[in-house]
């Protein structure tokens, strides 16, 4: 499959909001709080892509935490003895990028914001800096467990994206697409549309035993594709321990410590919630309130 299943226009960011450079907007890195992270992550023993094939954790149980970038730096900082952090091209620090795809009525974000524990996402994320693309279903069950399927997508460019993708059965070059959407996801693939597209750096850890991951993602930014809203979240940490069933975590009593709690957070309903008023958030109100916090620099 050399092209992705999609038809339509080429968009940027920046033709989107009444002609704002937003994708310089997107690019700026808050670079003070980059190199300090940098040289606290340069104390991690560094593990390979290779080293961590045995460890992807396809099916797996989550769960988040969400603090600001001074209390992260606390945590890493008497981590780095328990955890090796994965290196790619010399970089620690990767750049992501995803666009969500959503009903035109956003049926996934209601499902998810009536509290419904089996539901899913649809997203295309990006390793920006390894040129790697891939189409993604998330499926998340009644047992709280997360399980992703995902194919590659060639002609996909996140510096310069699409933002009029339509998933069409056009013909044979189209099927493996089609087949892939209608194996795994739940909803007509014909409805499918962007609703919001984010950038981030991610640090991934892995504890010396190799039974868990740990994401840490920092420079969120957000661009709501329906509304065209922006919004920059330079002061806030999403934290995610990944394993599968309950393995012993070094990283927990450490959380605890620094009294960094549990907190569910879906960047694709934050996000949308944040940048679209009109969306319901009953079930977010206090998740929304706390980013509010943090992104204003209070004191939690």
């Amino acid at each position: 499959m050399k092209r992705a299943m999609w038809i339509g226009k080429k968009h940027f960011f920046a033709e989107i909001i009444c002609g704002i450079d937003v994708i310089s907007l997107l690019l700026q890195i808050d670079y003070k709080t980059l190199m300090k992270m940098k040289e606290i992550v340069s104390h991690f023993r560094p593990i390979t892509l290779d080293e961590m094939s045995g460890i992807k954790l396809m099916n797996r149980t989550d769960t988040k935490f969400v603090t600001t970038v001074e209390k992260l730096c606390q945590l890493l900082r008497l981590a780095s003895g328990d955890y090796r952090a994965q290196e790619v091209g010399g970089e620690r620090l990767i750049e992501y990028s995803t666009i969500y795809f959503d009903t035109p009525d956003y049926n996934m974000y209601e499902t998810h914001q009536r509290g419904r524990v089996n539901r899913q996402k649809l997203r295309i994320r990006s390793y920006v800096e390894s040129n790697l693309n891939f189409l993604e279903v998330k499926t998340k069950d009644n047992h709280g467990r997360t399980k992703k399927k995902r194919v590659e997508i060639a002609s996909f460019d996140p510096r310069h994206p699409d933002y009029n993708i339509r998933f069409l059965r056009q013909d044979n070059e189209y099927v493996g697409y089609d087949d892939f959407l209608r194996t795994y996801l739940r909803y007509d693939p014909k409805l499918m549309e962007e609703k919001i597209a984010n950038r981030f750096r991610r640090l991934t850890l892995v504890n010396n035993a190799k039974t868990e991951r740990l994401t840490i993602d920092t420079d969120l930014e957000f661009l709501n594709l329906a509304t065209g809203v922006s919004m920059k979240m330079d002061n806030l940490a999403i934290i995610e321990l990944k394993r599968d069933g309950l393995q012993p975590s070094p990283i927990l009593e450490l959380l605890r410590q620094l009294r960094i709690k549990p907190s569910g957070f879906s960047k694709y309903c934050i996000g949308s919630a944040l940048t679209n008023p009109s969306l319901k958030q009953n079930l977010f109100k206090k998740r929304l309130r706390r980013v509010e916090r943090i992104i204003k620099k209070d004191t939690l």
